[in-house]
């Protein structure tokens, strides 16, 4: 294959030329690239991610809110909020390699790795479940009965 050469252009400039015009794209793809990280909060607050270019986890935070989730529904959230974090990032990633390399065969490449974009969500944040029904009360004619008194003596103030 023959170098597409101008006129008394040099084999060794237009070679030096490419070497720098690669260097300067491989200088702004590692800026873009550092950059490219997400932070992700929920609707709600409680879950905070933060991830690195590389999709790594670099930080977790739970707001005041997330306890009253719930084990499933926390873990629901931290795990939407992570994809939604990953899919910013590998996007911002893709964007970045289209920048700087056009939208060539290997920028298709690239975003053919994208993430899927989710289903419709449902809210998360509403309520695991409906809240239990407290037991009924004691029919009126059941008698009450003393607590079982303990082998404790330095409770004086508990009358039973």
């Amino acid at each position: 294959m023959q170098p597409n050469l101008s006129p008394g252009e040099d084999f060794q400039l237009l070679l030096e030329r490419q070497v720098r015009e690669m260097q300067s794209k491989a200088a702004a793809l590692n800026e873009a690239l550092s950059t490219a990280g997400a932070t992700v909060r929920t609707r709600d607050g409680s879950v905070t991610v933060t991830l690195a270019p590389n999709g790594a986890l670099t930080n977790l935070e739970l707001g005041h809110r997330a306890c009253e989730l719930g084990p499933a529904r926390l873990t629901k959230a931290i795990m939407e909020a992570v994809r939604d974090a990953q899919r910013q990032t590998a996007r911002a990633v893709a964007d970045s390699f289209a920048t700087i390399n056009g939208d060539t065969e290997s920028t298709a490449m690239v975003r053919s790795f994208l993430p899927p974009d989710p289903p419709p969500d449902d809210d998360f944040a509403a309520p695991e479940s409906p809240e239990p029904t407290p037991p009924p009360p004691p029919p009126p004619s059941a008698p009450r009965r003393r607590p079982v008194a303990d082998d404790r003596t330095d409770d004086e103030s508990n009358p039973w």
